[in-house]
């Protein structure tokens, strides 16, 4: 975790209020960062997200260092995330599109489905393509995504959700 002064880890750890909403604050972007990138879907990371930072809030005063820190922190986010992925398997699909889709891309040959996806992203219109890769492929967030293009937080989600749509349809015929 990049950015953690020793000071105010150590502050935290002794149970300072302010010390750990700090914490949580610069902690926040790594953790949304790491549980996008091991979880399956967006919903499921950012649980996994709120699950990592509601228990550092609660449990930092039991890591031992600051080089602890970060490993600790980046487990609880990767077993939250295997929680999830778990739970899923064993919830039933909630319709039969679901159903169909989990049938079509379940039963395709990895790499087919990646040059599916990369020929759905190609297919896309340039202003939903942008926002698509910065933010599914680079990781980046809403507001980096927003400053990058120079576009509103309201038009980059609006793109975002036009874009995965798009996709999906793409994907779904």
């Amino acid at each position: 975790m990049n950015g953690v002064p020793s000071d105010l880890f150590d502050a935290a750890r002794s149970g300072d209020r302010e010390a750990i909403v700090k914490l949580l604050e610069i902690a926040q972007p790594d953790i949304r960062r790491y549980a996008r990138s091991t979880c399956r879907g967006s919903a499921d990371a950012e649980d996994a997200a709120q699950e990592a930072l509601w228990q550092l809030s609660r449990k930092i005063g039991t890591i031992r260092s600051l080089k602890a820190f970060s490993a600790w922190l980046f487990t609880v986010v990767r077993r939250e995330c295997t929680r999830l992925a778990h739970a899923l398997r064993l919830r039933p699909p909630q319709s039969l599109a679901e159903l169909d889709l989990e049938r079509s891309f379940g039963v395709r040959p990895q790499v087919e489905l990646a040059l599916d996806i990369a020929a759905a992203i190609e297919a896309l219109p340039p202003q939903y393509r942008e926002i698509v890769l910065l933010r599914d492929l680079r990781e980046m967030t809403i507001d980096e995504i927003s400053a990058c293009v120079g576009e509103t937080r309201q038009s980059v989600k609006a793109r975002l959700h036009r874009g995965r749509l798009l996709t999906r349809k793409y994907l779904s015929n």
